[in-house]
């Protein structure tokens, strides 16, 4: 049958296989590195892991985003994200040290020579089989931190989980896994839920140093605002001065959303998908220990919170300045049109005067006009014969000032037409 698919038809379906473990069995290591792609640490990853490919054996095939790749008897997982990218190596086999990096060598060396980017979170994870000897304590005080110790069931209470969550003097952390009766696909997806949570949660707390550092910052724009406000208001200053300062510090408010806001909103994302995460592993609480939701409750939702708070500050000052600006705007609008008002006011009482005066030079012009007139008309009588001069003269100034005034009161009712 000829179908007509849609252009993302197949990179659909890909992205719904992406983000999984290849299955496993316990007992089972793995090595797993986050690394964070900067803007020139990008363009790498892909060339990295096509490197690392010509050196193995593709195992699923490789996209954009996901490979699955057999180096040296090590499997290797490998993910593109956003903004970072992830490297598990899985060695499944029995072990007699949980937390020894050795056991992945040569192949841990030979990814990390030219692995692209900054590493935030490289975690040693032991998962081991149900029948293995539990753990005495003095062997969690040497591979963990007592005071720190977490300790829960999860998936149900078909597994359960060990680790402090610190990073260890070899630059690692540590996770332990005991099976309990997982099957199948369970471990590699409890296992892939476990890494999200602490990659997501790692990401969403990269927000806070930068919301921790800028506060300050945030802290004095909102004083500043406050003391223009108030200025504002009691008109203690010029407004163009005001509006100068209002300018600068809206400028500087649009510099600090525009450098904060992707990585507050992806804070937001991670957060949630951190929560997600964290809901999905079914954790039980086993007495006398901390649980994973206590630990991770306890110390990222007060830096979501912080993150939240600093953004809202940020957009509250932001919409307080652009309110304060449009005030100050009213108010020079405000006195503009007053002043336009006064100066109209003034070109008219000027255009009145002037009118007056145009009047006044009227009636001088048809005195002037009607002057010049009557001296031309005494030329003509003074050259007829038998005309008494000074009779003609006196009969004529009347009308040829009638004459002049009619003639200018016509030009002047043609030019008002």
């Amino acid at each position: 049958m000829t179908i007509r698919s849609h252009s993302l038809r197949a990179a659909l379906s890909e992205e719904m296989h992406v983000r999984r473990l290849p299955r496993f069995a316990t007992p089972c290591r793995l090595l797993q590195f986050v690394t964070l792609l900067g803007e020139g640490s990008a363009e790498f990853a892909g060339e990295h892991i096509a490197m690392l490919l010509a050196a193995g054996r593709a195992l699923v095939p490789a996209s954009a985003r996901y490979a699955v790749l057999e180096l040296e008897g090590v499997t290797l997982v490998w993910e593109r994200h956003t903004e970072f990218a992830t490297y598990t190596l899985l060695r499944p086999g029995a072990f007699d040290t949980p937390f020894d990096p050795e056991w992945f060598e040569p192949v841990q060396s030979h990814i990390c020579a030219d692995m692209p980017g900054e590493i935030v979170r490289a975690t040693q994870i032991a998962f081991v089989a149900a029948d293995a000897p539990e753990p005495t304590p003095a062997d969690l005080e040497r591979w963990f931190e007592p005071e720190a110790l977490i300790v829960c069931d999860v998936a149900g209470g078909l597994a359960t989980v060990t680790s402090d969550f610190r990073l260890q003097d070899d630059g690692y952390g540590r996770l332990l896994v005991r099976d309990g009766g997982l099957e199948r696909d369970e471990p590699a997806q409890l296992l892939l839920r476990l890494q999200e949570l602490g990659n997501y949660r790692n990401m969403a707390l990269l927000g806070l140093p930068l919301a921790q550092r800028l506060t300050p910052a945030v802290t004095s724009l909102e004083a500043r605002l406050a003391s223009l406000t108030h200025a504002v208001s009691e008109r203690t200053s010029e407004d163009d001065q005001l509006l100068d300062e209002l300018s600068f510090l809206s400028a500087e408010l649009a510099r600090l959303l525009a450098e904060t806001r992707y990585r507050m909103s992806a804070t937001r994302a991670y957060g949630q998908l951190s929560i997600d995460r964290l809901a999905g592993l079914k954790i039980d609480a086993v007495r006398g220990y901390q649980t994973l939701a206590d630990f991770t409750e306890r110390r990222l939702t007060p830096a979501l919170r912080t993150c939240e708070s600093f953004s809202a500050r940020l957009n509250d000052l932001s919409q307080r300045a652009s309110w304060t600006s449009e005030l100050l705007r009213t108010r020079i609008d405000t006195a503009l049109a007053k002043q336009n008002r006064d100066l109209l006011t003034s070109m008219d009482r000027r255009t009145h005067l002037q009118l007056r005066l145009q009047e006044t030079v009227e009636g001088l012009s048809i005195v002037a006009i009607s002057y010049y007139l009557v001296a031309l008309v005494s030329y003509i009588v003074a050259a007829l014969p038998g005309t008494d001069h000074h009779v003609a003269m006196a009969a004529a100034v009347p009308l040829v000032i009638a004459a002049v005034a009619l003639m200018v009161g016509r030009l002047r009712k043609r030019l008002a037409e």
